[in-house]
């Protein structure tokens, strides 16, 4: 099945470097480009593209309630891609329910893998920031006085596993490997455990997970 994507970034050199590299791949096309947040909403409404690749700093509209607008719509995947990898605009976008991001600096591999997998229903976040990004807005830390989310009463014993092993950013795979179950089983879990908690991306379960201090599974807890 070939990902369609749109293109949202303010500079036409950025948009036609990302066309050029995304077509590269022959199960990519590129539907089309907008400038500005508006526009990415407009034509993600008008396109239906699986992915929308989105900046976050642009002129009028912004990345962030232009993601909150897609994602409320329902109309694409967001995948944020950065120059910044830790500021307040990146975490705007995933609470407004991007699938993730990643920095302009990522390699053509990553960056075509990642539109790839956001397609597939997977969250991506840059490798360098995945544990940063957690640990510096929801710390894990002791029981809180405040009760957890009403939401969490719902996910049975294994789906409560597997949200504390989102909340350690753990792709499919990873969770599969510390629960010993199949991916196909984990993607799964994965997608009840975001339609009962009213989720719409793996990262925002990832901070629900901290923030409401999920425990991690022994079994999926990393060394160090």
């Amino acid at each position: 099945m070939t990902v369609r994507v749109l293109l949202a970034d303010d500079h036409p050199a950025v948009r036609s470097g990302l066309r050029a590299l995304l077509e590269s791949d022959p199960g990519i096309a590129v539907v089309g480009e907008a400038a500005d947040g508006a526009a990415a909403v407009g034509n993600a409404r008008a396109l239906r593209p699986d992915v929308v690749l989105m900046d976050l700093r642009m002129p009028g509209t912004d990345g962030i309630a232009a993601t909150r607008a897609v994602v409320a719509e329902q109309l694409a995947q967001v995948l944020v891609l950065t120059t910044f990898d830790l500021d307040e605009y990146v975490f705007g976008a995933l609470q407004a329910g991007a699938a993730g991001f990643l920095l302009k600096s990522a390699d053509a591999a990553t960056l075509v893998d990642a539109v790839r997998r956001v397609a597939d229903g997977q969250g991506v976040l840059a490798p360098e920031v995945t544990r940063r990004l957690l640990d510096r807005f929801v710390v894990r830390a002791a029981p809180s006085a405040e009760p957890p989310p009403a939401q969490l009463a719902a996910l049975t014993p294994r789906e409560r596993d597997v949200l504390g092993c989102l909340g350690e950013g753990m792709s499919n795979a990873d969770v599969a490997a510390a629960l010993v179950i199949t991916e196909a089983t984990a993607k799964t879990h994965v997608s009840r455990v975001l339609a009962k908690l009213g989720l719409s991306s793996r990262v925002q379960a990832a901070v629900l997970a901290r923030s409401a201090g999920v425990p991690v599974p022994a079994a999926a807890r990393r060394p160090g």
